[in-house]
């Protein structure tokens, strides 16, 4: 029997296998009509992404993940005038806790017991934030990993290249036999040019502003959920 190629998976987290955007919206003051705390959940998020776009363009260190998120919820309130006043001190500290306890995507924790127990792969999150987020996380979704990676801990975020590679020197795997499953196309550019396999998941809440039609053709793999995920990594 010839040798598994792949050996191990990074998972995104946020997103590709947690359902942020519920946690983030009940978090929200309840004055807020229901759609719009949806799209200020949605703002938020992009707003987030944009400011660690910034911070990797300067080569700027890797910042707590709650400091970042309080600076850009800033930002969305100033663009969000009237519900401002909704937010003081502490609720500001409410919503922010609110992206540390969230619950995975129904399909998931079915994938991932199956990649490890099924097909015997090593899994990890791979992940921008901090280890106590991912923490949290772990303990709010349910989910079971070999190894939690941060980029508070790698000490570099995605895309550069230096976060996936110190992965990879961490679990002393070539980059040919890790698969790297994501629902943002970013992460996924920079994970194929350091040489990982490429696994999209469709995500609603997530790259609202990429062409769905070009990332279906852009990776190794493209899937509208994690269902198949486990067929789809031993056929790469």
């Amino acid at each position: 029997m010839p040798e598994r190629k792949i050996k191990a998976v990074f998972f995104d987290f946020m997103g590709t296998c947690l359902d942020w955007h519920s946690s983030v919206v009940q978090a929200l003051p309840p004055a807020i009509p229901r759609p719009a705390a949806s799209k200020l959940a949605l703002d938020w998020r992009k707003e987030y992404f944009h400011e660690n776009s910034k911070r990797v363009s300067q080569n700027l260190h890797v910042e707590d993940f709650d400091i970042t998120l309080a600076r850009t919820l800033d930002v969305i309130l100033d663009q969000w005038p009237d519900y401002r006043s909704h937010f003081d001190a502490q609720i500001k500290q409410q919503v922010i806790q609110a992206w540390h306890s969230q619950r995975a995507w129904p399909e998931v924790s079915a994938a991932i017991k199956s990649l490890r127990q099924d097909h015997g792969l090593e899994v990890f999150v791979h992940a921008n934030g901090t280890t106590r987020l991912q923490l949290d996380l772990v303990r709010s979704s349910g989910l079971e990993f070999n190894m939690l990676f941060s980029s508070q801990l790698l000490g570099a975020y995605k895309p550069r290249q230096e976060a996936y590679e110190k992965g990879l020197e961490l679990v002393k795997l070539k980059p040919e036999e890790v698969v790297l499953v994501a629902a943002h196309a970013y992460d996924l550019r920079g994970a194929s040019k350091c040489g990982l396999r490429t696994i999209y998941i469709h995500r609603w809440t997530d790259d609202v502003d990429e062409d769905m039609e070009t990332i279906r053709n852009e990776f190794d793999v493209f899937l509208e959920s994690m269902d198949g995920l486990g067929s789809a990594v031993v056929g790469l």
